[in-house]
């Protein structure tokens, strides 16, 4: 069984002063199995950290569409953002990656309505169920509720931007070692998940004005 971080991020988000390599070093020392890097807008945190362990590390991407945020794992080339959620789907869709949603009832977080997700439901692998930076429970829940309601997977994540936060929502579940083999075992998985305290957000707020002077790295 694996132990898997669904969704962080490192230095090359805008929000974020994390280093690959002290992503991976903390990620091995909390028992992570497989992490999934899932910068905004970019694939080059998550290509800098799996060079450190390549076995570990999963490329992924968080992508701004027009609407809301897509949470893709196994991505092979960088999706840009601001296009129609159906053609960031498209994209990611052309290379085999998995695809999933970011905090998607959260209205503070680029959140969809259920409309949308209702469209988009078909063309994707699952949704994320929990993400520890929601500020409100109730977001999660929803989100929680509308997976069982449409039979759709969940992925979880600890949408984690400062290193401690790295761990506080994991899944486990059988191994696996692409995208079509996560589809499987994600079905079966166990979930760990906690909220993170307010002051993480702080946290990126300041990563996001270091990074506006000195440049994400």
């Amino acid at each position: 069984m694996l132990k898997v971080e669904f969704h962080c991020h490192t230095w090359f988000s805008s929000d974020s002063r994390i280093a690959p390599a002290a992503l991976v070093v903390n990620a091995r020392k909390k028992g992570i199995d497989r992490l999934v890097v899932t910068d905004h807008n970019t694939i080059l945190g998550a290509k800098a950290a799996q060079v450190l362990d390549p076995e570990m590390v999963i490329i992924g991407e968080e992508v701004l569409t027009q609407r809301g945020e897509l949470l893709a794992a196994f991505v092979q080339e960088e999706v840009p953002p601001h296009l129609p959620p159906l053609e960031a789907v498209k994209r990611l869709k052309q290379q085999g990656a998995f695809i999933s949603v970011s905090h998607p009832f959260d209205w503070q977080r680029s959140g969809w309505s259920k409309a949308e997700l209702l469209d988009l439901l078909p063309h994707l692998d699952a949704i994320e169920v929990f993400n520890s930076r929601s500020l409100h429970r109730g977001v999660n829940e929803h989100a929680a509720r509308f997976a069982r309601e449409y039979g759709a997977a969940g992925t979880v994540g600890s949408d984690a931007h400062l290193l401690w936060e790295v761990g506080r929502s994991t899944m486990t579940m059988p191994e696996f070692s692409s995208a079509d083999e996560l589809r499987e075992a994600i079905r079966v998985s166990m979930i760990q998940a906690e909220l993170s305290p307010l002051w993480v957000h702080f946290g990126s707020t300041f990563a996001r004005l270091i990074n506006g002077i000195v440049g994400g790295k």
